[in-house]
């Protein structure tokens, strides 16, 4: 998906600062809370291969990741719906 795609979902932006051998480097990523310790965070900007993002469910074992806009904004749905509010 794009980064254009990703922003659509309603990901926000998140910014960390890379060290390594060259110095250092402003980069981002995104992430989308869904509740307490359940959520999606993106490939950060230097990951991304031919303009193609893609997002994960955050801190998985094995990671779990998806690639079209339509299978997460799915998945979103299908899981805000199931949300309880007590």
């Amino acid at each position: 998906m794009t980064e254009k795609e990703v922003q659509l979902l309603g990901f926000e932006r998140e910014h960390y600062v890379d060290t390594n051998e060259n110095g250092w480097a402003d980069r981002y990523y995104y992430s989308y809370d869904i509740a307490n310790g359940f959520g999606f965070i993106s490939c950060s900007d230097d990951e991304v291969v031919d303009g193609k993002w893609f997002v994960e469910f955050f801190d998985s074992d094995p990671a779990i990741r998806f690639t079209e806009f339509g299978e997460v904004q799915a998945l979103i749905n299908l899981i805000k719906s199931r949300i309880v509010n007590e």
